[in-house]
């Protein structure tokens, strides 16, 4: 458990450095060897979205949790950096979750608040967190809330910061360092949840065509900025994109690298 603490460590470090941590999701083992091995990158996380797309399940808690745990193994058996596993919602269980997670080499993981009640959701923060602690790790959670995700349509914006703010503090009051708000793209309203939050406690998903720069995200004080199911749809985009060259009478393309 030792290599685990250690890792642990790290990736907590990592999210209170002064530089935004940036992590590309991952979602198998070549996935996972290849962005290790990119210059830059400390640490991995996965995305429970392209897990789910690789054996064929839809997201949301389809894919097994044992089969979606082998997986984990898998890649953190593969590389020698601290892993975080989405855990969705935590299966119905998310201490039970959590300690599995961590059997199969996690050191930090997302939970989704799914905007639950928020009595029920800051005690999943503490299941999460207790877990790491009998484990003799601190557990790194990312805690998720769903307020911009699960917004109606036309939902008062100014309403929606207020309780991701407040959502977000009672997960930092129960113990989580850091909090994430998918689908917060907004410059102004970063700024107002980092500042609701404070510096260095916000994460967030880089969305094509709609999200800041890493650099400018950490001007505004976000701890972290990672790419969700983003990074296996820039993949199998490049992959169907070369497909339908080579079957109109091309050619693959001519940068391809021996990355595996």
């Amino acid at each position: 458990m030792t290599d685990l603490a250690t890792r642990a460590r790290t990736l907590l470090e990592l999210h209170t450095a002064p530089e935004i941590l940036v992590l590309a999701n991952v979602w198998d083992v070549v996935s996972a060897r290849v962005v290790a091995a990119t210059d830059g990158v400390r640490a991995l996380a996965t995305a429970s979205h392209s897990i789910a797309a690789t054996f064929g399940y839809e997201d949301g808690e389809n894919i097994p949790l044992a089969l979606h745990l082998d997986m984990l193994e898998l890649i953190t058996s593969a590389v020698d950096l601290p892993v975080s596993l989405d855990m969705e919602a935590g299966y119905g269980d998310p201490g039970e979750t959590t300690r599995l997670a961590i059997a199969a080499g996690a050191v930090g993981g997302n939970l989704e608040d799914q905007m639950k009640p928020l009595d029920e959701a800051v005690a999943a923060v503490e299941a999460v967190l207790r877990a790491g602690r009998d484990a003799g790790i601190d557990f790194v959670l990312n805690a998720r809330t769903d307020t911009f995700v699960r917004a109606a349509e036309g939902a008062d914006r100014g309403e929606l910061v207020a309780e991701a703010i407040r959502r977000g503090r009672a997960y930092l009051e129960a113990g989580a360092p850091v909090v994430f708000v998918p689908r917060l793209v907004d410059r102004e309203e970063i700024a107002a949840v980092v500042e609701g939050l404070g510096r260095g406690k916000l994460t967030l998903i880089s969305a094509p065509g709609a999200s800041l720069p890493a650099r400018e995200l950490q001007e505004l004080g976000v701890a972290r900025v990672s790419t969700g199911p983003f990074t296996q749809r820039v993949a199998l985009t490049a992959l169907q994109d070369a497909t339908a060259e080579i079957v109109a009478g091309g050619v693959l393309p001519p940068g391809t690298r021996p990355l595996n």
